[in-house]
């Protein structure tokens, strides 16, 4: 394992501070070169980050590939389009400031630090990175401890890529995280819980540091009438289960319209032995719960409402089988929490307006899906209710759209970030007034006496 000693943190800061004085990152060419090192670090390394994730989630690898090496793509945005990004842009200037001009420059904000969590824990490391270097930033990334292997594996491939006083890695649990929050730093990226969220925030207020929080929520998803059945059981299918349901964005619980609801239900029943087969166990196909804390948990959510599918779990393998769960309560705790795991209830509606108020009594989620062909049914719950994001007939897609800003509103997350949002988190936008020296009129210097009148007609 490589780790940078938890003594030397203040050390790799002041270090990267020292290097960020340097200028070097603010070169557009030196931080191109960047982005295609860590792009080619991830081809060279594919095999090894495979079998991290096979060891830290049972993660197939063509989910693998899809969800976290799929993040290559990102760099190859970022590269295409960083000179763009980076130049200044003209900002317009009313009549009464003709002899000026205006421009928006973008500038890197210093040191980051990025924290990761540990369900996507190779994209939701490197993702943010991309962000950093694009924008000029040296960089600390504290993978998550939960996703051991993944986490060895990322500290590798940065520290034989990357000098440590441009882009580092502290490893470790809570202790190296207390140990990095005690310090200064220019930004704050974390992804992860809401709960740690808050200590996050509320340990950069003491520094004044800015925070980008990707956190989490119940995301809901509503089924309407209007829709193709076995397009729509597959793609809830695959975005609820992909991962065993460790997906921040997963959808949390179904809001289905009544007369669908059968159908609904024998639908996931054949899109799950289609996808799985008839144990799911078995399946090379289907991943395993992170740790015995998290299976415990979402075992202990399994003693709500009805188990109409699936219910199986082996403690000794932290299996939990596709499941889906009927009559639940609002008040059960598999509806108080976000699930984060492969249990999927079921809540039937009558009028889209009691989905509508459910969605809105609760703490803004981080995604939102709808099922529905009705156009006037989709405005209808776009205007109506307030998401970090939404899909429409598709689930977990909107992730992999660079051009879509990607973040929670509300509970569910502070800011966002993909694509230029990235870039933009992490720069500064250095607003730029330039006068000439062709003109100076007198009339806002002082004496006063008799510019008044011409003041406020200038001011109406």
């Amino acid at each position: 394992m490589i780790t940078t000693e938890l003594s030397n943190v203040g050390e790799i800061i002041q270090n990267q501070r020292e290097f960020f004085q340097t200028g070097k990152t603010k070169d557009v060419t030196f931080r191109i070169e960047q982005l295609k090192t860590l792009k080619q670090a991830i081809i060279e390394h594919e095999q090894a980050i495979v079998e991290a994730l096979q060891a830290d989630l049972h993660k197939p690898e063509v989910e693998t590939y899809l969800t976290e090496i799929s993040v290559i793509k990102e760099i190859d945005y970022a590269i295409k389009h960083l000179q763009n990004w980076s130049k200044p842009k003209k900002a317009a200037v009313s009549w009464d400031f003709f002899s000026y001009s205006a421009k928006i420059y973008p500038e890197p904000l210093g040191v980051v630090l990025i924290i990761g969590p540990w369900n996507y824990p190779f994209q939701l490391i490197i993702s943010p990175l991309i962000g950093a270097i694009a924008a000029g930033n040296c960089a600390i990334l504290k993978p998550s401890e939960i996703a051991s292997h993944t986490s060895d594996i990322v500290a590798k491939i940065i520290a034989k890529y990357f000098d440590p006083a441009y882009i580092a890695v502290v490893e470790g649990g809570v202790e190296a995280s207390q140990k990095l929050l005690a310090e200064k730093f220019d930004h704050i990226f974390f992804t992860g819980g809401t709960a740690v969220g808050k200590i996050i925030m509320a340990a950069a207020a003491k520094h004044l540091t800015p925070v980008t929080l990707e956190l989490g929520g119940k995301s809901p998803c509503i089924v309407d009438t209007d829709i193709k059945l076995e397009h729509t059981v597959r793609r809830i299918t695959w975005g609820k289960f992909i991962n065993a349901g460790q997906t921040c964005i997963a959808p949390d619980y179904l809001l289905v319209n009544k007369k669908i609801k059968k159908d609904l239900i024998d639908g996931l029943a054949k899109s799950l032995k289609e996808f799985y087969g008839d144990n799911p166990v078995n399946s090379p196909d289907y991943a395993r719960i992170i740790s015995e804390k998290h299976f415990d948990r979402l075992v202990n959510f399994l003693k709500d409402g009805e188990v109409i599918i699936g219910g199986e779990n082996q403690p000794s393998e932290h299996y939990i089988a596709p499941t889906v769960i009927d009559n639940v309560s609002l008040e059960d705790p598999v509806m108080q929490e976000e699930i984060f795991g492969p249990i999927l209830p079921i809540i039937e509606y009558t009028d889209i307006a009691e989905a509508i108020a459910l969605i809105n009594s609760r703490p803004k989620p981080l995604a939102l899906y709808l099922f529905s062909q009705d156009k006037n049914l989709q405005k209808r719950v776009l205007q109506e209710t307030s998401s970090g994001g939404v899909c429409i007939n598709d689930t977990v897609m909107q992730v992999g759209v660079p051009s879509l800003p990607f973040g929670g509103v509300g509970d569910s997350g502070i800011g966002n970030y993909h694509g230029k949002a990235s870039f933009d988190t992490f720069s500064h936008k250095k607003s730029v007034l330039k006068n000439s020296f062709w003109l100076d009129l007198k009339w806002r210097y002082a004496p006063y006496q008799g510019k008044l009148p011409l003041i406020k007609k200038l001011l109406g």
